[in-house]
């Protein structure tokens, strides 16, 4: 059994897609077109390899026409519940065993098959949760990142640890698959982050339950497909799609659930937490949590900073995917000598972005629904009475081909200054395209303002001084840190990705840390 990573290739990142390039952004087009021809599928269950049809279903509409039905999942009930977890136990069995270079060797056909089908997964994903070409196209490419990734995990975790030796005795320091892992992915990332969470179960022995939210399910849906194409036995990946009074709480609470991997809001991370906390009748483990649940990101501007570069990437990362994103930078916290400055240019580069369809690779599409779009425009009434709106503050009108105005949630890029470290705009987590500015009097009241959270995902940090770069390094309380660069884009097995404090229990997703939270660290010693 190979235990070392050698005969592997070093591990590059998977190149983004040009879409400057017309022959490429007419693949990509024609993707769209393929898509529409077949219509909405009705997509199954997977339980145990075997695809299971309900009557019973729930629609996923594109956030930007939610006229358009893009295809039909089944509510799966707690009979289909108690079915998964038996077809993954099942599975277990022999897949806790399995060569970890023949894990390896499937997560690698695994990107094989993402890579021939990017186009179509790129489109799929662009219709049913608003992504524009490059945000959906860098989330598949993250995606084929993943799968070489854990693939060179499952093998070096596999080697175990040396231990201090003894004269009389052989001793190593191994480490064993736990079970089975539900894993509940949210709607913004629906390939890489579900993806990330089950590698790393599957790449570790594992096996997995899969619960992906209800807004974005066919990415999840296509993951388990390829999987299945790339080799994987049947029963260590299951699809479970449905109702969260039925799919969510249960799954969490059964006693044969050995760890619940999750992503999501704060109050749905807590509440896990919570109850996997209770064991339950005949459970004889403790049972894992590994929750990430959001941020409010800060980017911290001093006044020795490349001013273009920083309001650059302030506009990328707040405005990027309707700022749907954990990492997004929703505060902008910037020295006074620089503070007009930096804010006249902000909005100059926000006022240049075009909200339209994302299949038209506009820069900004719509959020998730309805609700969501209510939820925000909310918080922005609340600004408009406590700070300065100096950009956006209304839904923006898209219209259809048809010319049709749209009923997608297109909300205009809204930027509020003089943002109180009080106000709501400063505190809570929007998950929209707004962005609070605050003034600071100095560069560490900058960076005692961006620390004033109970959240602490991702951060920025402009400015050409070593010493205050490395005051920051050690001060700025986030799990990702970026140093002149915009605080989203993390890249995996690079940007190990995981927040402080509420923002999550710390496991690093794509970091050479994260196979450990699904292992178990066994000693054994065995006399001569």
């Amino acid at each position: 059994m190979q235990t070392t990573l050698e005969g592997f290739l070093p591990f590059q990142h998977e190149p983004y897609f040009d879409y400057s390039n017309l022959e490429i952004a007419e693949r990509q087009r024609a993707a769209f077109a393929r898509i529409r021809e077949q219509g909405p599928q009705n997509y199954p269950l997977i339980i145990g390899g075997e695809r299971v049809f309900l009557e019973d279903s729930f629609e996923v509409r594109n956030p930007a026409d939610p006229r358009e039905v893009v295809g039909r999942f089944p509510k799966a009930r707690g009979e289909h519940l108690e079915a998964a977890i038996r077809a993954a136990e099942e599975a277990y069995a022999t897949w806790q065993h399995s060569d970890p270079l023949q894990r390896a060797a499937i997560l690698m056909r695994a990107g094989q098959i993402f890579r021939a089908r990017r186009m179509e997964l790129n489109a799929y994903m662009s219709l049913e949760n608003g992504k524009n070409w490059v945000e959906a196209d860098g989330e598949v490419a993250e995606s084929v990142d993943h799968c070489e990734f854990f693939a060179r995990e499952a093998v070096r975790w596999a080697a175990g640890k040396s231990v201090s030796p003894l004269s009389y005795e052989h001793v190593t320091m191994t480490y064993e698959p736990i079970g089975v892992v539900a894993v509940i992915s949210p709607w913004n990332f629906p390939s890489a982050i579900p993806i990330g969470m089950a590698f790393g179960a599957i790449a570790a022995g594992n096996t997995v339950v899969l619960k992906p939210a209800s807004e974005s399910p066919i990415s999840a849906y296509l993951f388990c497909e390829i999987m299945e194409q790339a080799g994987l036995p049947k029963g260590v990946l299951n699809l479970l799609t449905g109702e969260d009074s039925e799919m969510g709480d249960p799954l969490v609470d059964h006693p044969r659930v050995r760890m619940v991997a999750f992503t999501g809001s704060r109050e749905i991370g807590c509440r896990i937490y919570e109850r996997a906390a209770k064991v339950q009748p005949g459970q004889i483990w403790l049972k894992r949590v590994m929750a990430e649940m959001g941020g409010k990101d800060a980017t911290v501007v001093c006044a020795d900073a490349d001013l273009e570069a920083a309001a650059q990437g302030i506009v990328a990362a707040a405005f990027g995917y309707s700022g749907q994103k954990c990492s997004a930078c929703s505060r902008a916290i910037i020295e006074d000598s620089v503070y007009d400055q930096v804010l006249d240019r902000v909005v100059e580069l926000s006022r240049k972005l075009v909200v339209g369809l994302p299949e038209d690779n506009a820069d900004v599409g719509p959020v998730i629904h309805a609700d969501s779009a209510r939820r925000i425009l909310e918080y922005i009434e609340e600004g408009k009475r406590t700070a300065k709106l100096v950009l956006g503050g209304e839904r923006a009108e898209v219209r259809a081909a048809d010319g049709t105005v749209l009923e997608g949630g297109f909300i205009q890029p809204t930027i509020f200054s003089e943002v109180d470290r009080s106000s709501k705009l400063f505190r809570e987590e929007i998950f929209g395209p707004v962005l609070a500015v605050t003034r600071a009097r100095d560069w560490k009241h900058a960076l005692e303002l961006a620390n004033d959270s109970e959240y602490g995902l991702t951060g920025a940090f402009y400015s050409k001084d070593p010493e205050k770069i490395a005051y920051a390094r050690r001060h700025f309380h986030v799990g990702n840190l970026y140093v002149n660069r915009k605080c989203t884009g993390a890249m995996s097995g690079t940007h190990s990705f995981g927040g402080y404090n509420m923002s999550g229990t710390g496991a690093k997703v794509g970091g050479p840390d994260y196979l450990f939270y699904f292992l178990q660290a066994k000693t054994t010693a065995q006399k001569y």
